[in-house]
């Protein structure tokens, strides 16, 4: 494949299950970062220092940052992020868990129609 065959936007998804073994740990982290942004108008704190405490799922959204996932990786620049977090039921050994190669080859199928 040449240089002008590639794609010039790519979209990388991600899913990560995480298990929250230390909610409280996991607040306390969210609330520092949340001290620490100078970008965040002060009334906003409050409701976001509260949803941290309440939530995990919320909590996790104010630590993870996208950005970081590419940082170091050359030849690229973001151009526009989201993600979100939310609690889940979580069964390893159901179907939909299983991120083998049998979900991979049914994507390529549906690509080359």
């Amino acid at each position: 494949m040449s240089t002008s065959d590639t794609p010039r936007y790519v979209r990388l998804r991600v899913d990560v299950v995480l298990e929250i073994d230390g909610p409280v740990e996991l607040a306390s982290a969210a609330e520092a970062r949340i001290d620490a942004d100078e970008f965040m108008p002060e009334e906003e704190r409050v409701p976001a220092r509260a949803a941290v405490n309440e939530d995990s799922a919320e909590a996790l959204a104010y630590l993870v940052e996208p950005f970081d996932l590419i940082r170091d990786v050359p030849g690229i620049e973001m151009v526009q992020a989201s993600w979100s977090s939310e609690e889940i039921e979580y069964d390893p050994d159901a179907l939909e868990w299983d991120l083998g190669e049998e979900d991979g080859a049914e994507e390529d199928d549906d690509d080359r129609s």
